[in-house]
Parts: C-alpha cells; sequence; structure tokens
C-alpha cells in the first residue's frame, strides 16, 4: 500500500478510505441494505490485510450501530494506533430541540456518544457533518477545539458546504487561534463536479485534504445507466443527485474502461486520484470484491487523453448534497 498525508498534516493514510454507512442493523436505519456485524466482519478484515487504514463512519449512520459494527469488529481485529478512525456530527441522534446540529452542547455531548459506540478513547478525524446555519460558527469552532484539547479527537473535518461558508470558519479559526479543519468531505465525482469551481481551489490553496464522497455517483459509474440494485430501489437521496443526461458520462467510462482491460470503478476512481488535492475517496461497500476492485484502481493511472474524454460530455448540475 502507498500511503499518503492527509491534507497538510503529518498523518499517514491509505489512498482508499472505507466508507462505513454500509454497516449497520437494517432494522435501525434507512439503509435496508446495511451490513450487519457478520457481514461487515469478512470486509474490514479484508480491508485491513490489504493496507486499508483509513475508516470513515458517522453517528447517523443506521441510528449508531454503524459505529458499534466498526468500533466492535475493528477493535478485535486491528491494533488502535494503527489505523485513522473518523465519524461526523450534526444529524439528529435523539428527540428534542438539542438532538442535533452543531452547538456547544449536541458537540460535547456527541463525542462521547460516538466514542463510546466506537469503543476508542478517542477519533482521528472528527467532522462537521454538513453546516449548521442555526449555530454561530465561533460556538462551533469552540467546542471542536476543546474536543481535540481534551484528546477525543486529533484532528476535525468538514463536510459538503458552500466555499464561502466553509471559508469564513477557516478564517474564524485562524483569527482566533482554535483547530483548523485538516480535510473536507465533498460530493465529487465524474457524474458531480460542481466542486471544482471554487471548493476544490480553496482547499488546494489552504492545504486541506479533500475525501470525497459518492466517489462513484452511487454506483451510477459502475454499471449501465438503467441497471439497478437494491440500494438504488430505495436511495431517495441518490435520485435527487443526478440525472439522465449523466448517462453520457457514464458511457465514456465504459469506453475508457473496456479500452484499458479494467472495471469501470477503477477508471472512475483513478480520475478522482489524479486530482492532486484528492487525498482518498471514500469508498462504500458491501461485498468484498468490491473492496478489490477499488484497491485495483491504485495501479490504475490515466493518461491525459483518457481523462480528457471522461470530463468532456460533461454539462453544468444545480448545487446538490449540501
Amino acid at each position: 500500500m502507498r500511503y499518503v498525508k492527509l491534507g497538510s498534516t503529518g498523518v499517514d493514510v491509505s489512498p482508499i478510505c472505507l466508507g462505513c454507512m454500509s454497516f449497520g442493523v437494517p432494522e435501525r436505519g434507512a439503509h435496508p441494505w446495511s451490513l450487519d456485524e457478520d457481514a461487515a466482519r469478512p470486509i474490514l478484515r479484508l480491508a485491513l490485510e490489504n493496507g486499508v487504514n483509513f475508516f470513515d463512519t458517522a453517528n447517523v449512520y443506521s441510528d449508531g450501530t454503524s459505529e458499534e459494527i466498526v468500533g466492535g469488529v475493528l477493535g478485535e481485529l486491528a491494533r488502535r494506533d494503527e489505523i485513522v478512525l473518523a465519524t461526523k456530527v450534526r444529524g439528529r441522534m435523539r428527540p428534542g430541540p438539542n438532538g442535533q446540529g452543531l452547538s456547544r452542547k449536541a458537540i460535547l455531548a456527541e463525542i462521547d456518544n460516538s466514542l463510546r459506540r466506537l469503543r476508542t478513547d478517542y477519533v482521528d478525524l472528527y467532522q462537521i457533518h454538513r453546516f449548521d446555519p442555526q449555530t454561530p460558527v465561533e460556538e462551533t469552532l469552540e467546542a471542536l477545539d476543546d474536543v481535540v484539547s481534551a484528546g477525543k479527537a486529533r484532528y476535525i473535518g468538514a463536510s459538503s458546504m458552500y466555499a464561502w461558508q466553509f471559508s469564513k470558519m477557516l478564517y474564524t479559526s485562524e483569527i482566533e487561534g482554535l483547530s483548523k479543519f485538516v480535510t473536507m468531505q465533498d460530493h465529487y465525482n465524474l457524474l458531480y463536479r460542481e466542486e471544482e469551481r471554487e471548493m476544490l481551489p480553496l482547499c488546494a490553496d489552504r492545504g486541506v485534504g479533500v475525501i470525497p464522497w459518492s466517489p462513484l455517483a452511487r454506483g451510477r459509474l459502475t454499471r449501465d445507466w438503467d441497471a439497478a440494485t437494491a440500494r438504488s430501489e430505495t436511495d431517495e437521496f441518490g435520485r435527487e443527485l443526478y440525472r439522465p443526461g449523466d448517462s453520457s458520462v457514464v458511457a465514456r467510462v465504459a469506453e475508457v474502461a473496456a479500452n484499458r482491460g479494467v472495471t469501470r470503478a477503477q477508471v472512475a476512481l483513478a480520475w478522482l486520484l489524479h486530482h492532486p488535492v484528492v487525498t482518498a475517496p471514500i469508498v462504500g461497500v458491501t461485498r468484498a470484491d468490491h473492496l478489490t476492485d477499488a484497491l485495483g484502481s491504485l495501479e490504475l493511472e490515466l493518461t491525459e487523453g483518457e481523462v480528457s474524454r471522461l470530463e468532456e460530455p460533461y454539462e453544468p448540475h444545480t448545487i446538490a448534497g449540501h
């Protein structure tokens, strides 16, 4: 495994991050395709055996059971100091007016809840799960700084938001002398490239590592446009992200993959990895061969002509995923 730095930090991570939204008790969340602990264990073991050390989950995934599964299995299979464990905070975790958001009250409560479920004393990367317009950024940043100062998180990160919002948070943390965001987990793939306008240049300028979610566009980039899966048939959020015109990009991915004798997933991930600002795409899998396929992208280097061929059909999209 060839490890890379997480943004401008000194920590080394695998250039593929295993996304853990696919792990959880199906009855406890919105994902009937989620894998329980017995099904998740061999995938997590395979990841570790192949050098993957970067794992991303969130408190809201399957009502906290993703964190429970990830923490329990990784606790059995890996030494804590050898893995980079990330989770997120913001979504609703309980009823009531303070059961969600990025207030000081919510953050300080939810970090402890996440640590309990993950069975660890700290997370390596604690991320805000979108922007919270109802909470002053100073309050959020001061609470996150306290989490880092208390040793409950090594680094902090952010996720999908407008570039002006992220810039405001970066600037505020700098002038106040608070812990700075080291990563941006945003929506970025061959079907959705709006991040190239402002967010990616901002991250490049500030040394923020980009760890894209949905790098395979909810699987759209791995199969024919009209093909369906168990996830796509129940993924209401995913239906909002892409549109019929994106099928031309999917066709180009298939074309390049066929010409190179590799899989479509490998082409789509290799395209992301050729961008210097991208640290590690977050790849969610429900089968072992999905993970093996993703790891194969690390050996694929696209030519300039292939990159141009893949990018040429793209048409601007409305902002989605924030």
